[in-house]
């Protein structure tokens, strides 16, 4: 099970949207497909945003979404 939920990243993903506006990620996809990009890049070597002693990439990836770190823009931005 994920540790925090897709429904608390999705909380925290769209915890800036002004109410009337669209929300940023309406779908557990949108995490999952944010989530192993990112997962990817820190793979490829770049420097974790969060503490990552002895973590999985993928696990890296989800707290930084928890902690607002990482930041999820639409294909219009």
């Amino acid at each position: 099970m994920l540790h925090p939920s897709y429904s608390d990243l999705m909380n925290v993903v769209n915890s800036e949207v002004e109410q009337g506006e669209a929300p940023v990620v309406n779908s557990r996809y949108s995490i999952v497909m944010a989530t192993s990009k990112r997962a990817r890049e820190i793979i490829d070597g770049d420097e974790p945003m969060v503490k990552s002693e002895g973590k999985k990439a993928l696990s890296i990836a989800v707290e930084e979404l928890n902690n607002a770190k990482l930041k999820i823009v639409g294909d219009e931005e």
